[in-house]
């Protein structure tokens, strides 16, 4: 009985230990994340967070919801490594030409898109500081089997956002994804040709 009790005790401090291990390692890989992209932008150029990473910031994206402001490191690639860190660049210029995509998962940093609606707005900063402004043109839920996101037709100022759909759902790795196109603001891209 006596060891039992011990097994038990043991057990419960080691279930503890792993229970506030998870959170103390994402609450220190975003601060890293934020140094990285501070670095990034003095020295413009790739600055991984930590040494053994496999990804870096390229952008920071605000979303404004009806609810709250979020802000977002996001980083290049969106392989399950860096998702697990934050939303990844999929596809587009590290400099902000064309279009570009970005995913995260559901139920961590892309939870708040299922707030976002026609007209909200988003921001994203690029390397040299600049931002960005767009609003949400288009919400919808698409089947990843039978639809995909083809950038050759997307406008140059588009922004897409992906995650897995629906938000609460059980099943991971579903073919649904829920799909935020949003375009760049009109008064944006007027200063962005002035200054070119």
């Amino acid at each position: 009985m006596k060891y039992l009790c011990r097994l038990v005790t043991v057990s419960s401090f080691v279930i503890l230990a792993l229970g506030v291990w998870i959170p103390f390692k994402a609450l220190v890989a975003q601060e890293l994340l934020e140094l990285a992209w501070a670095e990034s932008q003095a020295r413009q150029t790739e600055v991984r967070p930590w040494p053994w990473a496999d990804t870096w910031p390229v952008a920071r994206l605000e979303l404004q919801d009806n609810q709250a402001r979020q802000s977002l490191i996001v980083l290049d690639g969106a392989h399950g490594e860096s998702l697990a860190f934050g939303p990844g660049q999929v596809f587009g210029d590290n400099l902000g030409a064309g279009p570009r995509v970005i995913a995260g998962h559901r139920d961590t940093h892309f939870s708040r898109l299922k707030h976002l609606r026609t007209g909200s707005e988003l921001r994203l900063q690029s390397r040299d500081g600049q931002w960005q402004t767009y609003h949400v043109t288009d919400t919808r839920v698409v089947d990843s089997r039978h639809q995909q996101i083809n950038t050759d037709t997307l406008p140059r100022d588009a922004l897409i956002l992906v995650t897995c759909y629906p938000f609460n759902g059980l099943q991971a790795n579903g073919p649904l994804r829920y799909v935020v196109k949003a375009a760049a603001a009109r008064s944006d891209l007027v200063a962005a040709v002035v200054e070119r």
